[in-house]
């Protein structure tokens, strides 16, 4: 038996932090070296942070990822073990996105990336070049700084693998996982047995096991052990890295790491018996008719073995690999993005406009999850957990937790009233049902809940617009026009967002509390894209948790909620029909949301698939549904198209304005980020809806 120890990790990095970055790096290097491995494997860009976006073109991100380098080699953490570390360089005026192989002090390979990721939330090519030379290397000159402390002034940078004394290792990067053609299937018909994958992978509803499946199939393929590591955590933007760093070999997972943890560093490692993989691979004769003809690939020697002497026993298959359900990624995904948010941010908390609806309902119960997770942690004693607490709320809070509450939901609720901060703001359309929703939610919460009457703003408004006008508009129920009722409503929507931002910003001072609170959006993906909300209204926030998910999937997780969380008044919120409230109630009328948008929330689902994920213009949409709901007839199916996009160019301008949220969706219409598209539209779409209309003459005739 040839065993080997190999570790891989998930870090919880930070765009730009490079002092935290290079701890976390090291703590890595470190917990990898006491569990016995002897090669460890690292994010993407784990030196800088992966979503440095624009900073990537500073001359600085380069010189301080050297810097943070230089550190870690001169601490003495590379001794005794081969380090595969995330960074950009540039070499020739050009910046790659690279893997930087370490073993004793010595740079042993740049080996930059070849396939960039460029499309969704990805602009990789905007800052780097992909290494377009092939399976060749050239020398690259060290910084002086790096060569002082160094065993070499010049290194290979291009696309090589490493050859110890016991096996060969190479690596991929993220997105070449992916694609078609990836680099391992070459690696592996060069004798590599061990490849390895550096990622900044974010989380997606319903994405994990599509990732898995990747690596699982890699390595069942082409034999091998495949290391997979990954950021873990919001380094700065919308997106939630979510982790699950992982080990196969010949097609199993051997170890898998969590993907949604509040942990700033998790190492998981495997044992592997290298001698399974050269047997494994030798009993596959096409592979090795394919291989016996494949390129050569540069080499790269280094005097060191992976593997060793150890008594530890081969790290056997898991048998049930752990994949959240669509529920369970809700209650953790956006709770740990809120987590890293706030304590990086340093506000007081999180404010709520909590209406007692469904949105607003789940985002106060995605807070209570994230103070469930923190108490979860203080009781057992996470010390960087505890650390962040204590300068958010003081030492006096975490002493409090730890001597008064055994169980983590009487703690969490005990943050909760130190975190979130919630508010009923009624109108004379408002109704008591909502107002005793939101009340009970924020009691089973936790949360320091206000119940304010904002009618006489309302009123105020109106006045000053009939002193200053001389007409008095008037709701639809009333006898007015469209113009006159959506004005009307859009003076309670407005006035709930000025109010959000003034409480948010003097509530912790009430408390004599220090600081600020962040005011969290509650609007989701199908309304954005329907543009069925005020232009800043109370969707205008800081951060929005819900803003790429659907309405469908919130509803479920609120169901799962109320049992899972313990919100029980989570259920009376699923019963009653989504309504905004914002125009009065009368015996014969009463405001329904799905009414008011003219189209399901299930439509509109169907509909953001197909325009973003599916790239439909509106004949192709229509195409597609005509056959899809054919229990409806097909003129009815062009008018929900039609409607649509008429609503969808209508609205667009007010996506520009959306609130940042928490990436969930692929067809999340958030603007310049994820969905870039104009704002500013013929909204007839003439040549479009013609064609349409054409398509439907032709149907009927047949």
């Amino acid at each position: 038996m040839m065993k080997a120890t190999l570790a891989t990790c998930n870090l919880n990095q930070w765009a730009l932090d490079f002092e935290g970055n290079c701890e976390r790096i090291i703590d890595s290097i470190e917990q990898s070296k006491s569990l016995g491995a002897r090669y460890r494997l690292g994010p993407e860009l784990e030196i800088t942070g992966y979503s440095c976006e624009d900073h990537f073109l500073e001359e600085d991100t380069l010189r301080h990822s050297w810097e943070s380098l230089a550190r870690i080699i001169t601490g003495g953490h590379t001794d005794n073990i081969l380090c595969d570390i995330g960074m950009p360089v540039m070499h020739k005026s050009i910046r790659y996105n690279c893997r930087v192989f370490v073993c004793n002090g010595e740079i042993l390979l740049i080996r930059p990336k070849v396939v960039l990721a460029a499309e969704g939330n990805y602009r990789e090519p905007r800052w780097f070049a992909a290494w377009q030379k092939g399976w060749s290397t050239e020398p690259f000159h060290l910084p002086l700084e790096i060569r002082d402390i160094t065993k070499n002034k010049t290194v290979p940078i291009g696309c090589a693998v490493i050859v110890t004394h016991d096996t060969i290792l190479a690596s991929e990067t993220c997105e070449e996982l992916f694609a078609p053609h990836s680099p391992h299937i070459d690696l592996a018909y060069n004798g590599v047995e061990i490849i390895t994958n550096g990622s900044g992978s974010h989380h997606e509803l319903r994405k994990l096991d599509t990732r898995l499946s990747l690596i699982r199939n890699a390595t069942d393929k082409c034999g091998g052990v495949y290391l997979y590591a990954n950021q873990q955590g919001c380094d700065g933007g919308r997106l939630y890295f979510d982790g699950c760093a992982s080990i196969a070999q010949n097609g199993e997972i051997l170890a898998q790491g969590s993907q949604f943890s509040l942990n700033d560093v998790e190492v998981i490692t495997a044992t592997v018996d290298l001698s399974d993989v050269r047997s494994y691979r030798g009993s596959r004769m096409s592979g090795a008719v394919q291989a016996s003809r494949g390129i050569n690939i540069p080499q790269t020697n280094v005097d060191f073995k992976i593997s060793d002497s150890t008594k530890r026993d081969v790290t056997v298959p898991m048998e049930n690999l752990n994949i959240h359900s669509p529920d369970e990624e809700i209650a953790l995904g956006p709770a740990c993005w809120l987590w890293d948010y706030l304590r990086r941010s340093e506000a007081a908390g999180y404010f709520v406009p909590l209406s007692g609806g469904s949105d607003s309902g789940a985002v106060a119960t995605l807070v209570g999850s994230m103070c469930q997770l923190v108490a979860k942690a203080i009781l057992a004693d996470k010390q960087h957990v505890i650390r962040d607490t204590e300068r958010l709320l003081g030492q006096e809070c975490v002493t409090k937790i730890k001597t008064d509450y055994n169980h983590y939901l009487q703690a969490a609720q005990f943050l909760a009233n130190q975190l979130l901060y919630t508010c009923y703001m009624g109108t004379d359309n408002s109704s008591r049902e909502t107002k005793l929703r939101a009340k009970q939610l924020a009691s089973e919460i936790g949360s320091y809940h206000l119940d304010i009457n904002i009618e006489l703003l309302v009123s105020a408004l109106r006045k000053l617009f009939s002193g200053i006008t001389g007409k008095t508009p008037k709701f639809k129920t009333d006898g007015g026009t469209t113009v006159e009722n959506q004005a009307l409503q859009n003076i309670q929507a407005r006035l709930r967002m000025v109010i959000s931002y003034l409480f948010a910003q003097t509530l912790p001072w009430v408390r004599n509390r220090r600081g600020t609170l962040l005011v969290l959006g509650t609007g989701n993906v199908d309304e954005a894209l329907r543009g069925y909300l005020t232009k800043y209204d109370c969707s205008s926030a800081d951060i929005n948790p819900i803003g790429s998910i659907s309405k469908t999937d919130l509803r479920s997780f609120l169901d799962w909620a109320q049992e899972h969380l313990g919100y029980p008044s989570l259920a009376t919120i699923l019963e009653a029909p989504p309504t905004a409230e914002l125009e009065p109630i009368t015996e014969t009328y009463t405001q329904i949301d799905e009414e008011d948008m003219d189209m399901t929330y299930a439509e509109l689902s169907r509909f953001g698939q197909l325009r973003k994920v599916h790239r439909c213009g509106p004949v192709s949409m229509f195409e597609k549904l005509v056959q899809e709901w054919n229990h409806l007839p097909a003129n009815e199916v062009a008018d929900k198209v039609k409607k649509f996009f008429r609503y969808y160019a209508i609205n667009r301008h007010k996506m520009t304005t959306l609130t940042p949220a928490y990436h969930a969706e692929p067809y999340s219409p958030d603007d310049n980020r994820f969905d870039l598209r104009q704002f500013l539209y013929n909204t007839r779409w003439t040549w479009q809806f013609k064609k349409i209309d054409k398509m439907l003459e032709e149907l009927d005739s047949k």
